[in-house]
């Protein structure tokens, strides 16, 4: 055991100053690299007003319980960001499950070369009886088990984060600190992080994603639906939207193209421009066996659109909709044109949210056809679409939490 430690529980949250004696800013967590033995400092974040800022080990000249002082000169004021192989301690590692205890503290001690800190000892609490506490148990670095293994890549953090639903994804980054949630999405396959960008808000969408290049960016808007694309989008600047569509492939990019033109509100703003689209000689039984596809949602997947060609957004005339109890009603050989449903009347692009969501209860559906002027089908919108925009902004957050 090290004779001087300094934990970084009492670390955490004490000033760091400078060498003027100034304080900076406020110690957050410490910085672990990878492949030390034992693990090496690599360095410090630290609050600077609202921004989050890393400071190097070897800039430090004074560490103890009090706080940090910096050796000489100021701190880069560059937003942190956690690099592949980084570990937090604070963020991370305390609370990590060790045996039959858990890991509440971690003690620092200098290096051997000059201005070096490395991981000394780990403090152990174990569940003592009701209203007794029992000491932590404090151990050498090196009888923590897997806790600083070397043969934990980020790639086999985003493999397992990335084998889950997309709804268990979500709940599992929202538990991490910022910097790791990127360090995981960079790693992520693309269509992955398709997957999981579409069950994150806004907000948490685009404080993901910040740091990744164009052309990566441009890939993962290609996996995901083109309404999603188009709400991330329309959370940026129009020069950076236009630069995004951009890196997009051309066939991906223009229906999210011409989302954007829609207001956010509106059914043309949420509605989906890729429903099952059939002309009215096409068969019950080719209707059918396009709604059988697994990878369609749900919502989309309970009635075919029928339109004069083409059959792609924006279509010919929008005709009318067949649901899938009356294609199961029908004979395999008859054609859907003579299938429609005439109590279906559909809503126009530009219908505010809260028309939609009257229709769609009035009619008891789950989409509803969205024409233009011309009385061509644009679109779709469906009712999770509709949920998803009225429901409070942190719907979420209180389904992940429960």
């Amino acid at each position: 055991m090290a004779d001087r430690l300094v934990y970084v529980s009492r670390l955490v949250r004490r000033p760091l100053v400078g060498a003027d004696g100034a304080e900076v800013g406020r110690v957050v967590d410490v910085v672990l690299g990878s492949g030390g033995r034992p693990p090496r400092v690599n360095g410090f974040v630290v609050a600077n007003q609202r921004r989050h800022v890393f400071v190097g080990a070897g800039r430090v000249g004074e560490i103890d319980s009090d706080g940090i002082r910096l050796r000489r000169g100021s701190i880069n004021l560059r937003q942190f960001e956690l690099r592949a192989g980084e570990r937090l301690v604070a963020g991370e590692l305390i609370g990590t499950r060790i045996g039959e205890g858990r890991v509440v503290d971690i003690g620092l001690t200098p290096a051997p070369e000059p201005f070096a800190w490395e991981v000394a000892t780990v403090a152990l609490g174990h569940r003592g009886l009701p209203g007794r506490r029992r000491a932590p148990t404090v151990i050498d670095w090196s009888e923590a088990g897997e806790l600083f293994a070397d043969d934990r890549p980020i790639d086999r953090q985003a493999a397992a984060l990335g084998g889950l639903h997309p709804a268990e994804m979500a709940a599992a980054i929202r538990s991490l600190p910022l910097s790791r949630r990127r360090v995981l999405a960079s790693a992520l396959e693309d269509e992955r992080l398709a997957d999981l960008l579409e069950e994150l808000s806004e907000d948490e969408q685009v404080r993901l994603i910040e740091g990744l290049d164009h052309a990566r960016l441009g890939r993962v808007l290609d996996e995901m639906e083109a309404d999603d694309a188009a709400d991330l989008l329309a959370e940026f600047s129009a020069t950076r939207q236009a630069e995004l569509l951009g890196a997009m492939d051309p066939e991906e990019a223009e229906p999210v193209r011409r989302l954007l033109n829609y207001a956010p509100d509106t059914a043309g703003g949420l509605m989906t421009p890729e429903p099952i689209i059939l002309g009215p000689q096409a068969t019950v039984s080719e209707a059918l066996a396009r709604i059988r596809d697994p990878d369609l949602p749900v919502p989309l997947a309970s009635q075919v659109f029928v339109c004069q060609p083409p059959l792609e957004t924006p279509t010919g005339r929008y005709l009318g909709v067949v649901g899938v109890q009356r294609l199961l009603r029908e004979a395999p050989s008859k054609p859907v044109g003579r299938c429609l449903d005439e109590d279906w009347e559909p809503i126009e692009a530009e219908a505010s949210d809260r028309e939609v969501a009257a229709r769609l209860a009035a009619y008891d559906v789950v989409a509803l056809p969205v024409t233009d002027g011309a009385k061509r089908l644009v679109g779709a919108v469906t009712i999770d679409d509709v949920l998803d925009r009225l429901l409070p902004s942190d719907w979420r957050l209180a389904r992940s939490a429960r």
